[in-house]
């Protein structure tokens, strides 16, 4: 009976991560009537979070966040893994899927350290290991100086107090799931674009496990699933990886993203509602400078 079923969940160790895990576990348990107790919660020390001191891009990419699950995955160790989709590369596995979306939480960055991007001190020091953020500040603000800010919520919200850093920016949903709320400033999506999937959780399994396949569906939220497809289409469309500086967002059927080049000199934005066609516009339009960073489809 589908009450004796014991469910698997993979998850790194991060409180974060287990946040969004527990927020599975209830989901699925609700949807299949099931006791959460029926759920079990397998953590994993991810290779992204084994090293601090260097940004993701040199020492790895995306797949630092993956690696391990997708092994016990393979070794039937855990029947699905939680993962923050934003994190996950966009060509992935034949011998997986992304069984399940979670309804989509808030896309938007925060701003910690002031009211918003223009209030920034003249020449503020700010804090941030993405690519993305990096350059989107530097665009706005090219008497800014960013210094590498890497590790979970909490570390990063430390580093902020002791003084490393005048300013920082953290996830919304991240600060949402962990139950921070009112902490800084919403950054409108209009004049800072997020990363693509931010906010979205999902659930991977193997493609041949059909019962888990069909557990997972239960909770797979259309509108959501609809929205992330779009971005990591445009992400494989441009060919980008952990270096490239590339902010997107999709409200309903509209895309809207762009690209930089790292030092945020350079910008190319654009809308569109086909994903393909507007990485090539993209592409066709941006500088040597930004081009570099991008290889296009696959």
């Amino acid at each position: 009976m589908l009450d004796q079923i014991v469910l698997r969940l993979g998850t790194r160790r991060s409180p974060l991560a287990m946040a969004q895990a527990q927020e599975a576990r209830g989901r699925l348990a609700t949807a299949h009537g099931l006791s959460p107790d029926a759920i079990e919660l397998v953590p994993v020390v991810a290779s992204g979070d084994k090293v601090q001191d260097r940004p993701l891009a040199e020492i790895g990419g995306k797949a630092l966040w993956t690696r391990e699950l997708d092994a016990w995955l393979a070794e039937g160790r855990i029947d699905a893994a939680v993962h923050s989709l934003k994190d996950v590369e966009t060509i992935r596995p034949p011998e997986l899927v992304l069984a399940a979306i979670l309804p989509r939480a808030d896309k938007r960055d925060v701003l910690l350290g002031a009211a918003s991007i223009a209030a920034l001190p003249q020449g503020c020091v700010v804090g941030t290991s993405a690519p993305r953020r990096a350059a989107q500040l530097l665009h706005q603000r090219p008497d800014c100086r960013v210094v590498m800010f890497r590790g979970n919520v909490a570390t990063r919200m430390a580093k902020l107090a002791a003084g490393e850093a005048g300013a920082t920016f953290l996830a919304a949903a991240g600060l949402e799931r962990l139950g921070e709320h009112g902490v800084g400033h919403p950054l409108d999506p209009a004049e800072w674009l997020p990363a693509p999937s931010q906010g979205a959780i999902a659930l991977e399994c193997r493609t041949d496990d059909r019962r888990t396949r069909d557990l997972l569906a239960a909770i797979d939220h259309a509108p959501s699933r609809a929205e992330v497809t779009m971005e990591r289409a445009l992400l494989a469309g441009l060919g980008g990886s952990c270096h490239s500086p590339i902010a997107a967002t999709c409200d309903g059927a509209t895309l809207t993203a762009a690209l930089f080049s790292p030092d945020g000199a350079e910008i190319v934005r654009g809308q569109g509602d086909d994903p393909a066609a507007l990485a090539a516009d993209l592409l066709a339009r941006a500088s040597p400078g930004i081009a570099v960073h991008f290889t296009g489809p696959a």
